[in-house]
């Protein structure tokens, strides 16, 4: 069950996400000219035979970098308001981001959900979703084992600690859909690509990765 206090930040935000000080939609004037300069949209061919671009936001650094830190584990969840408004003012990625049939966010573990209170990439693709008028599917792709967070883990960890953890849910047709995964932050690429792997399953007709920092 979602905590009071996070039920209340999702439900109520009232600051932005960089500064703190009162925002409307999580994101001060001030602080979205500030960093106008890195609201691109980042669009890259990747080597990898599950995914065909990714496409990204932000390096993950500065007040960005502390930003999804507070975002991810400090009970911040309010923070997804600041993002989304990021992607809405930014009409080349808007734009781009109408092709795809299905967004589907990173699934968390039900120990993971249970302690945090709420998923933060699923809250981002709910709300994008909403506005791009596509479906957000959060029943697609499971996490079936409570693995040890990939931040704490090296490369070669990382790579060996994903493998297993997410199942698909064979009941739904993705085949020959364009689709979005959402998720925060990509470094190593593993959690991704593990994410596609199971994805491609279902024989889509392409896969694309869309994250808001890259490391």
């Amino acid at each position: 069950m979602i905590k009071k206090n996070k039920l209340l930040n999702i439900l109520y935000p009232q600051v932005c996400g960089i500064c703190g000080e009162i925002a409307e939609n999580g994101l001060c004037r001030k602080c979205q000219n500030r960093l106008k300069e890195y609201n691109v949209c980042n669009r890259e061919n990747v080597n990898s035979k599950y995914f065909s671009n990714l496409i990204y936001l932000f390096p993950y650094e500065g007040a960005i970098r502390n930003m999804l830190i507070n975002y991810k584990f400090n009970e911040k969840s309010f923070i997804y308001n600041t993002f989304v408004n990021f992607i809405l003012n930014n009409q080349e990625l808007f734009e781009f981001l109408k092709k795809y049939d299905k967004i589907i966010p990173v699934p968390i573990s039900k120990n993971r959900l249970k302690s945090r209170g709420y998923n933060q990439s699923f809250l981002i693709a709910n709300k994008l979703a909403k506005f791009l008028k596509i479906e957000c599917n959060y029943n697609i792709l499971y996490k079936i084992k409570d693995n040890k967070e990939q931040n704490k883990l090296g490369k070669n960890e990382r790579e060996t600690n994903i493998l297993g953890v997410y199942m698909l849910n064979k009941n739904i047709n993705l085949e020959g859909k364009e689709i979005l995964l959402i998720d925060d932050i990509y470094t190593t690429g593993n959690t991704a690509s593990e994410c596609c792997k199971v994805l491609s399953e279902a024989k889509p007709k392409n896969i694309d990765v869309f994250v808001l920092a890259k490391d």
